[in-house]
């Protein structure tokens, strides 16, 4: 009886895997089409890279709440060739996030243009938030 009454309480959390890939998703191309622009690229939408992200959290049952997640990343580069990154998430009970990429395919906190002059790395480490209504 204890443990229906204190389930009952418990509201679902607006932390799901579906608001944390949508977040993952916008963002991450938004960036990449700022990064492509910084580096000197042909121009290029955000919806043209086709970012999908399946994020999970790796120590819970269900995909729900704040904590840690990880995001697997498929995108199309400039050269339109499919890109995998794997992305670390602390998700706070807001809704705002911090990310990393996992290793350094992605390069890291700076990036060299075709003309040798370092521009800040967008994607190396990047924060957002979504909504939790």
């Amino acid at each position: 009886m204890a443990i229906a009454v204190a389930a009952s309480g418990c509201g679902s959390s607006p932390i799901t895997s579906d608001r944390v890939e949508g977040a993952i998703e916008r963002t991450f191309a938004n960036l990449v089409q700022v990064q492509v622009s910084w580096l000197g690229l042909p121009p290029m939408t955000a919806t043209q890279f086709e970012v999908i992200a399946a994020c999970s959290k790796p120590s819970a049952v269900n995909s729900v709440g704040a904590g840690e997640w990880v995001c697997r990343v498929r995108w199309l580069s400039p050269d339109r060739q499919t890109l995998r990154d794997t992305l670390d998430l602390s998700v706070t009970a807001d809704g705002c996030y911090s990310a990393t990429p996992e290793g350094e395919h992605l390069g890291g906190p700076t990036l060299k243009t075709s003309t040798g002059t370092d521009v800040r790395n967008l994607l190396y480490s990047f924060e957002g938030c979504f909504d939790t209504m």
